[in-house]
């Protein structure tokens, strides 16, 4: 897949790389593209903005969540049609923690899906506990829940779909992950996985 990962940080840096590591055609859209460190030794490209998003088939949205309206503001036609990874949390105001509602007023046929967003970049960087990987829970349209699991599992995560339009289910496991790491001092490496008999 041709990916466009917009954000450079943390968590834009880890999943980028690990696409790319998995054979997907990764750029990163930078506001500072001269800078290539994002990419290391991945074979990811850093470009700005507009050149990673051309030709993208999905689009990850690692940037902080306050940024993400003004990136909708000047890119929603060339984001039109994307499945787009809704990665960025809105913490410590009103409102959701996700970007649907943003994403859908002003992009044309998006595609969304909640991801890449519940657990600490430490997790995704080394998502291995004890015997197996921890699970990464999204929400994504029917039609596009083999891809997203695919991204997942590249980043070395279990998939664990909830369905489409479950994005306030998703963002229950990210307040979960608060409350147990910055509320009662629990370590960062920590993750979740589902049991089942």
């Amino acid at each position: 897949m041709r990916i466009a990962v917009i954000g450079t940080g943390r968590i834009g840096g880890t999943i980028g790389r690990a696409f790319a590591r998995a054979g997907h055609d990764v750029v990163f859209g930078s506001r500072s593209p001269g800078d290539d460190s994002a990419a290391q030794d991945s074979g990811a490209r850093v470009a700005d903005i507009a050149t990673a998003l051309d030709g993208a088939e999905v689009v990850a949205l690692a940037l902080p969540g306050p940024a993400v309206d003004g990136l909708l503001d000047e890119h929603a036609g060339a984001l039109a049609g994307r499945l787009i990874l809704d990665c960025a949390n809105r913490v410590g105001g009103p409102g959701p923690a996700n970007s649907h509602d943003a994403i859908f007023s002003k992009v044309s046929g998006a595609r969304y899906a909640r991801v890449f967003n519940s657990l600490g970049a430490e997790n995704l960087a080394d998502p291995q506990f004890g015997d197996g990987p921890a699970d990464m829970f999204f929400s994504a349209p029917e039609g596009d829940r083999a891809a997203v699991g695919q991204l997942i599992e590249a980043v070395g995560l279990r998939p664990v779909y909830l369905g489409d339009g479950q994005q306030e289910v998703v963002d229950g496991v990210l307040r979960l992950w608060f409350a147990l790491v910055m509320g009662q001092h629990h370590s960062r490496h920590l993750a979740f996985r589902t049991l089942e008999r």
